[in-house]
């Protein structure tokens, strides 16, 4: 079982009080991803099927399964920051340098088995298992060192468990600096890897561990020719080599390290047991077979970038705790499946538009780091409006450059998608791209009447839709739009025209209406849509009061008053918020109508749609007058119906 730990980046500890460790929802399977807010390590375990994840900001440990879902959570692991399994994948051990203890869980329940405790202030920082203990680091910046516990031993037995200033300086002049990193290999079992983390981060260490005590294998010291620091360090399988940030690889022998070639970038790493790198890079997830410079896969995370990489031991995923590290938005456990597999580059090109039932070509080209089987057949699916679901075409092969193409007579218009897809091999991964083509459409009549008519208040009028020529579809939407923001746009009808191609709907104008015919198109025949704008006015009229008799003066009837009295004009109009009517008044002199000097006014609407306005009594009879109201679309203070004038009312004045 391979261990490691992960960035002293990402490995932040967040101190706490101690607390007893609890196990809560235990055994509760659940379809939610695992997640973390500060990564504290992350370890898989190929015997339980489970990987587990460290937070040190929440002081919890959380078991998923192979395919990220967290399935079980342990609390009260303050400030924890790194994670080692046994090799039997029995226990889980945690790094606490908040309260200085190693902690031994079941990694079956993650119930508490032992507490460990460490004689130091500043630890235990990183952990590994390897030798049959678990080796952990601690220290300060200017001195850093090596422990172990021994979970053979007894506790309380007459002999402690834990051991501590391990390192051994013998030839390294000062040892390590600050808490170095961990890393062990199950292909070399006894031998750790340390790399050191103080003030100068770039000397490291190989050593055997699988005596009663540790002896140095390797040593580089500070000089900065092989690194430039070190905040990542991996044993790499089957060789006397490390893996340093995930880049460059150095080999020991002889007692030193010496440069043995490198990645074309990276940032950190994990390595499979046998050999595969998975590699960070900003927001990528590469994997490498050993000592090649092309990808063999490549997983894009958008936006995300990866803080923790661990390997599945069966080689069937990685898993990467992936986040944005923005807005305490934590990261979540991803399983990034068919590692070893390479993942062809993969491209399909149509041509933008096409015509209908004419022949086009679609090309494309796949391409492999690793060499494609010769004769490689694609699998090509086109989805349009008679196929929806999708329609299977003819296989095509690829040419040996690795092009391809294929020619196709698309039946139906629109937007037409041509999927091609490789199945993958014991090689390679399946992988699927597409492109659209705008296929054109044959263009149809369609028609509805009533465009610009007035109507008043309240009728109901009838609009018809004609649709001409189509394929298929004969449905027509109609649909009605009142002036004015607080009315939406609504559906008044969706149904097939008649034999005619007509389609007929009644709409109650209380407003001007923006009626629209949509048909949404079929195989052959383009979308098409019209709008007409109708125009309704207003309900309006204007009572006169204060009058003593009513009576015929020529053509019309007039209200008459007497010359001191003053006449109350009320008129009523259909409501709106913020209307206003206008009111006109004018006086008869010597064969015309004038209007009087103030006139016309603007007065505000009730919201029972009312004004009243007093005209004042004019002192001398014999005079002649006419007044009425109006909404002016506009000045009446909104536009939502159509300019409407009530009709005149007759004034006459007596002594």
């Amino acid at each position: 079982m391979r261990t490691r730990s992960i960035s002293t980046a990402t490995a932040l500890a967040v101190l706490f009080s101690s607390a007893a460790l609890s196990v809560v929802a235990a055994g509760t399977a659940s379809a939610a991803a695992a997640r973390v807010t500060t990564p504290g390590g992350i370890v898989a375990d190929d015997v339980l099927k489970r990987v587990f994840v460290g937070d040190a900001a929440a002081g919890t440990v959380t078991a998923a399964d192979y395919s990220g879902n967290a399935v079980d959570s342990a609390s009260g692991v303050p400030g924890i920051t790194d994670l080692a399994v046994s090799d039997d994948g029995a226990t889980l051990y945690a790094a606490l340098p908040a309260t200085h203890e190693i902690v031994a869980l079941d990694a079956a329940t993650l119930d508490i088995r032992h507490r460990y405790t460490v004689a130091t202030n500043t630890g235990p920082r990183h952990v590994a298992f390897s030798g049959g203990k678990v080796w952990f680091t601690y220290g300060d910046q200017w001195d850093g060192d090596l422990g172990s516990v021994d979970p053979s031993v007894e506790a309380g037995g007459g002999t402690d468990p834990v051991t501590l200033k391990q390192f051994p300086t013998e030839g390294t002049g000062t040892g390590i600096w600050g808490q170095g990193l961990l890393d062990t290999d199950a292909s070399q079992p006894g031998i750790l890897a340390v790399g050191e983390t103080g003030v100068s981060t770039d000397s490291m260490a190989v050593l055997d561990v699988s005596g009663g005590t540790p002896k140095l294998v390797s040593w580089y010291e500070r000089d900065y020719t092989l690194n430039s620091g070190i905040g990542d360090i991996d044993l790499v399988p089957g060789g006397k080599q490390v893996l340093v940030n995930g880049k460059d690889r150095d080999a020991y022998a002889d007692g030193k390290f010496t440069a043995a070639g490198s990645y074309p970038t990276g940032q950190f790493a994990d390595i499979a047991p046998n050999g595969v790198v998975a590699q960070a890079d900003g927001h990528k997830v590469l994997t490498y077979r050993p000592g090649t410079v092309q990808p063999l896969h490549s997983y894009d995370l958008g936006t995300s970038y990866p803080a923790a990489l661990r390997w599945a031991p069966d080689l069937s995923r990685v898993f990467a705790l992936v986040g944005t590290g923005s807005d305490g938005g934590g990261y979540t456990l991803k399983a990034l499946t068919g590692p070893t597999l390479n993942n062809p580059a993969f491209t399909v090109n149509a041509p933008s538009s096409a015509p209908r039932a004419r022949k086009l070509t679609v090309t494309g080209r796949i391409s492999a780091s690793v060499a494609l089987p010769a004769g490689v057949k694609l699998q090509v699916t086109r989805t349009d409006l008679e196929s929806p679901n999708g329609k299977a075409l003819p296989a095509v092969t690829v040419r040996s450059d690795g092009t391809y193409s294929f020619t196709d007579t698309p039946p139906a218009g629109g937007t037409v998608t041509y999927k091609v897809s490789y199945a993958g091999d014991a090689e390679h991964s399946a992988v699927t791209a597409s492109d659209k083509v705008a296929v054109s459409r044959t263009a149809t009549a369609l028609s509805l009447n009533n465009n610009g008519k007035v109507y008043g208040y309240g009728a109901d009028v009838k609009f018809t839709a004609h649709l001409g020529k189509t394929y298929k579809n004969r449905t027509v939407e109609i649909w009605a739009d009142p002036f004015g923001a607080d009315k939406p746009n609504k559906l008044v009808r969706s149904a097939k025209v008649n034999s005619s191609g007509n389609l007929t709907v009644t709409v109650d104008m209380t407003r001007d209406t923006a009626v629209t015919a949509v048909f949404k198109g079929d195989a052959q025949y383009a979308p098409k849509s019209v709008k007409v704008n109708a125009f309704a006015k207003v309900r309006v009229s204007t009572a006169v009061t204060k009058h003593y008799k009513k009576a015929a003066i020529g053509s019309h009837t007039y209200y008459w008053f007497h010359k001191n009295t003053s006449p109350i004009v009320t008129t009523t109009m259909t409501y709106y918020r913020g209307r206003a009517q206008r009111l006109e008044l004018e006086v008869y002199y010597q064969g015309t109508w004038y209007p009087s000097e103030d006139s016309p006014q603007y007065f505000a609407l009730g919201t029972n749609g009312k004004s009243a306005v007093t005209l004042g009594a004019p002192g001398q009879s014999g005079i002649k007058a006419r007044v009425r109201s109006a909404y002016v679309n506009g000045a009446s203070g909104d536009t939502v119906n159509t300019t409407t004038l009530s009709d005149w009312k007759y004034l006459y004045f007596t002594n």
